[in-house]
């Protein structure tokens, strides 16, 4: 290439690197992988390496990686927050070790660590108490994140134990377990929202909410893996994390290896060739392996480059990918009507289990790949849950493969499908009689946070809809015992449970009703909001647009979702007769003069045990007198309302945090 020619190489990998940063670490939706984006890095460090007249101040090789948002106040770090290098290559670790042996002449103990696919953290201590937690941030400042970081249990708001110097800081990686990201990704499939990419996305989001209260319940962890300040316990790495461990911090463990103590090269691959074919054993993602050099007085003789240190590297893992055949492509249809392509493959074990089949998402997805029925493709893990295909081996194309031509109808009820101008998926609108529709409707009606009918499952309503017995929610409410007991599988005690079950559903509080009702968009949050707002069904239904976004985290696309479902006549029809079969549309009258004020506000509680009023009722009295719901005590619970027969737990964690517990009594002698 000419002088020309590399310039403008050298603008684009510039820009395009920017744009993905912002991607991932603003906007929390990446379109790359790491892999991709390191090697772009490592062309232009290599370009402006070699042309040093392009050099510019601001290029993305000058930066530790990471973005700070107007949301939350920016704070210098006292210590900078570096990056690491990182290498996919064993090559390049061992020219690191030797590269160290030859600068220092002291003998080296190295220390491997799990490098945890998350959120990096920074959190200050003063007097053995949580103080402050800040974002990495772009490594010179961060956000302060410090009433999120306090919903999350595994982090000591105060310090066990004694010999903890009286200020410093500790840094670590807030986390998603994979098992939480699934659960989230349910819920959110089943309120007719996208699914959230992957777990370390969801972190990071996570801990930029506004609502500390919505971060406690998204059950996030975190690993501490760093101690920074002047006055520490030892003068070695991972003989300070074990005091961290005794001041009540959660740290990584030798007993399963999440860290180790190396002497030699041979050691560090050994614990890097274990994790490669292990991490997927894991309830949490990795990303590859860290290595520092273990000795304080040996870090400080090493130093710093302009962005990481030189006494600790990283080596990253590729994602695992493997190719198979596409044997198929079949077509799902949720109960949103949503409609979902998915591959058939030919089973083949990818990352510790064996996969048959991966999702395609949508039609731009499958023209965007080229990929056809016949294909041999490459699927992965990666951060995701479920597989996906991440392109076409083209040179494996058959001959005479022909381009893959999307459905128009529904596989299910051959409606003719539709897709809206701003959205990717295409959806069947046949909500009425579709059956995988109708059935995954009333499967989510009867759901536990919906009207929780005992005796009733996915199996029983597809049994019952196949047997002509219900073809809607309201159907239930007109069942008869002399109807169910022909039924296989339904003897005289089951036929009991299920009736009893639907006649207690009843009296579920409206807020529930509402969101059984399955409106695309309203989760149990939304629902709950817009119960509390207009007091009854007849004013949502009634309200315009702008009435509904006027409602706290109610978006235009929430109300237009809420105008379309109540404008829909069959909608109209099955709200009638539930109407009529005595289900409970509006919020109840207040049962004391003190149940709606704003005596509570700013104070947050958590409710356990028995009470002489129900549970729901009594977390309705806290949040219609201002005050929040929190399912855990943590440092920012201002009460805990303790009934009869609560758990010792809760009141343990109290008493350790010095949260006041008070009783049923004392709760309504505050707000009357």
């Amino acid at each position: 290439m000419n002088s020309k020619e590399i310039a403008a190489r050298i603008l684009k990998l510039r820009d395009e690197l920017h744009r993905h940063n912002h991607l991932y670490y603003v906007e929390n939706k990446p379109v790359i992988d790491d892999y991709e984006f390191d090697m772009m890095l490592k062309e232009l460090q290599k370009l402006e390496l070699e042309y040093p007249e392009f050099d510019d101040l601001n290029s993305p090789t000058k930066r530790v990686g990471g973005d700070i948002t107007s949301k939350f106040a920016k704070v210098k770090h006292r210590y900078p927050m570096l990056s690491l290098g990182n290498t996919y290559n064993l090559d390049e670790i061992r020219e690191w070790e030797a590269k160290i042996k030859r600068i220092t002449e002291d003998e080296i103990e190295f220390v491997c660590e799990l490098k945890y696919d998350g959120v990096a953290i920074g959190i200050t201590y003063t007097d053995g108490q949580l103080v402050r937690a800040v974002t990495r941030g772009d490594g010179e400042q961060g956000e302060d994140v410090t009433n999120n970081i306090k919903t999350i249990t595994t982090i000591p708001l105060r310090l066990h134990g004694a010999n903890f110097p009286d200020d410093f800081e500790i840094r670590g990686e807030i986390f998603l377990p994979l098992a939480t990201f699934a659960r989230m990704n349910v819920a959110r499939v089943e309120a007719g929202e996208e699914a959230y990419m992957n777990p370390r996305n969801t972190a990071s989001g996570t801990l930029k909410l506004q609502d500390s209260s919505v971060v406690a319940g998204r059950g996030l962890d975190c690993f501490l893996y760093g101690l920074y300040g002047e006055e520490l316990p030892a003068e070695s790495h991972y003989e300070n994390l074990q005091a961290a461990k005794k001041w009540g911090f959660k740290v990584p463990g030798m007993e399963n290896r999440q860290i180790e103590i190396c002497k030699s090269m041979e050691q560090i691959e050994s614990y890097i060739n274990y994790w490669s074919e292990n991490r997927y054993l894991l309830p949490f993602e990795i990303d590859g392996v860290v290595i520092k050099v273990n000795s304080y007085s040996t870090q400080e003789t090493l130093g710093f480059t302009a962005k990481s240190p030189r006494w600790a590297t990283s080596y990253k893992f590729k994602a695992q990918e493997v190719s198979t055949l596409l044997e198929k492509i079949t077509y799902q249809v949720g109960r949103t009507g949503a409609i979902t392509p998915v591959a058939n493959l030919k089973p083949v074990l990818l990352a510790g289990t064996t996969v048959k089949r991966a999702s395609l998402h949508n039609a731009d997805q499958i023209a965007k790949l080229d990929v056809r029925e016949g294909d041999t493709v490459f699927v992965e893990k990666g951060g995701e849950i479920i597989p996906k295909i991440t392109g076409v081996n083209f040179n494996l194309r058959p001959p005479g493969l022909e381009p893959h031509i999307y459905i128009d109808r529904c596989p299910e009820c051959n409606t003719l499908l539709i897709r809206q101008q701003s959205e990717a998926q295409h959806y069947c609108p046949n909500s009425a009689s579709c059956p995988p529709q109708v059935t995954g409707r009333i499967q989510h009606f009867i759901s536990r946070k919906a009207m929780n009918i005992d005796g009733l499952g996915a199996e029983t309503v597809e049994q019952l809809y196949d047997a002509g017995l219900i073809k809607n929610m309201a159907d239930l409410y007109d069942l008869e015992k002399a109807q169910l007991l022909p039924l296989e599988r339904l003897a005289e005690k089951s036929v009991n449970n299920l009736l009893e079950g639907i006649e207690i559903s009843r009296q579920i509080p409206f807020e529930r009703v509402l969101y059984g009702l399955g409106i695309r968009y309203v989760g149990e949050t939304v629902a709950r909001k817009l119960a509390r707002h207009f007091k009854n069904l007849d004013a949502i239904e009634s309200a315009s647009l702008e009435e509904l976004t006027d409602v706290d985290e109610i978006g235009e696309r929430i109300a237009q979702s809420v105008v379309a479902f109540f404008g829909n006549e069959v909608n109209q029809i099955i709200i009638q007769r539930l109407k009529n079969r005595g289900l409970q549309f509006s919020v109840p009258e207040p049962k004391f003069q003190s149940e709606t004020s704003t005596s509570l506000e700013g104070k947050s509680f958590v409710v356990s045990g028995v009470f002489t009023i129900s549970r729901d009722e009594l977390k309705a009295l806290i949040e219609n007198n201002g005050g929040k719901v929190n399912g855990s005590v943590s440092g920012n619970t201002h009460y805990l309302v303790a009934g009869e027969n609560m758990g010792p737990a809760k009141r343990q964690k109290a008493d350790l945090l010095g949260v006041p517990v008070i009783n049923e009594k004392e709760f309504f002698s505050m707000i009357q």
